[in-house]
């Protein structure tokens, strides 16, 4: 999932988010809402936020969706552009550079 960090908030890419769909895979649809629980802002159409507070949590149910190999790599790692920075180190065990 494309991710951005600015000013402390993560942000994942609108395409990126999971989507919600009814008489969906039981596995999809949770990841759906278990990620929309903690976001601080998740907006249909535009990118989700997470602040910094949640960034364990956030990396913790990655991780566990991750492990779970449910889900594609490319589902539950983030992706951070080549001009971030630097990944903080409390996301970098489910991050990546683009």
């Amino acid at each position: 999932m494309r991710a951005k960090i600015e000013a402390m908030v993560l942000y994942i890419h609108k395409e990126d988010v999971p989507e919600f769909k009814k008489g969906g895979s039981v596995v999809r649809n949770s990841y759906f809402w278990a990620l929309r629980s903690i976001a601080g802002q998740a907006y249909r159409n535009r990118d989700w936020e997470y602040e910094a507070e949640v960034w364990v949590a956030l990396s913790r149910m990655l991780l566990s969706f991750s492990e779970s190999r449910y889900l594609g790599l490319s589902e539950t790692i983030l992706e951070f552009p080549a001009t971030q920075e630097q990944i903080p180190d409390v996301l970098r065990s489910i991050s990546t550079w683009e």
